[in-house]
């Protein structure tokens, strides 16, 4: 997998074949299409791997880094731990969403893989904003949720940790510290008195 993920970052996908990931991995060719049958469904394995961390079929959401953000029991806090997912996330798959986007407008079987990234975003946003108002939250956007879900998948990209830690050059932990005071900004009323206490 990781002679993949290093080939599809480094060439895109397009010039990316499967005999060069066997070669790259030392095995051969038959090897790489037995275990995958496409170079879609390796991309989209090298894919799935980078943002849930390994090969486990567990969702996400119940992952045990996840779940501060379910434990937190004030919004600001469940924001700040969504921050340090996303963070988190942005470090193992930004290059590889960036891979997906640009092959996405060439390819069709990249352009339903993209359409369920964008998608699976939005549902993570769901799950937050729906958590932050069972908490009691009080929204800026009202009580009406789909505003707020809109502004949450926005922060929830991986390209903008792509942006500003590696085109950029900000450390991790500055990028979860502002990830985490946007989402506040945007969402929490009264936000400065929502950050968690240290």
């Amino acid at each position: 997998m990781r002679a993949a993920t290093d080939l599809f970052v480094a060439n895109g996908y397009g010039p990316t074949s499967l005999a060069q990931v066997a070669a790259a991995a030392g095995v051969a060719r038959p090897t790489v299409f037995a275990a995958f049958g496409s170079k879609a469904a390796l991309l989209r394995q090298v894919l799935d791997e980078a943002l849930a961390g390994d090969d486990e079929p567990v969702p996400v959401a119940q992952r045990p880094w996840f779940r501060p953000v379910w434990e937190a029991q004030a919004p600001g806090a469940v924001l700040h731990g969504y921050a340090k997912v996303c963070t988190l996330i942005g470090g193992r798959a930004a290059r590889v969403f960036e891979v997906v986007r640009r092959a996405a407008d060439e390819t069709p079987e990249l352009t339903e893989i993209w359409g369920t990234l964008l998608s699976n975003r939005r549902a993570g946003a769901r799950m937050i904003v729906e958590r932050l108002v069972t908490l009691g939250a009080t929204l800026r956007q009202g009580a009406e949720p789909e505003r707020a879900i809109d502004e949450l998948w926005f922060y929830n990209d991986p390209a903008h940790y792509g942006a500003l830690v590696l085109h950029c050059g900000w450390t991790e932990e500055s990028f979860q510290a502002w990830l985490a005071e946007r989402m506040c900004e945007v969402l929490l009323a009264g936000a400065l008195d929502s950050r968690p206490s240290r």
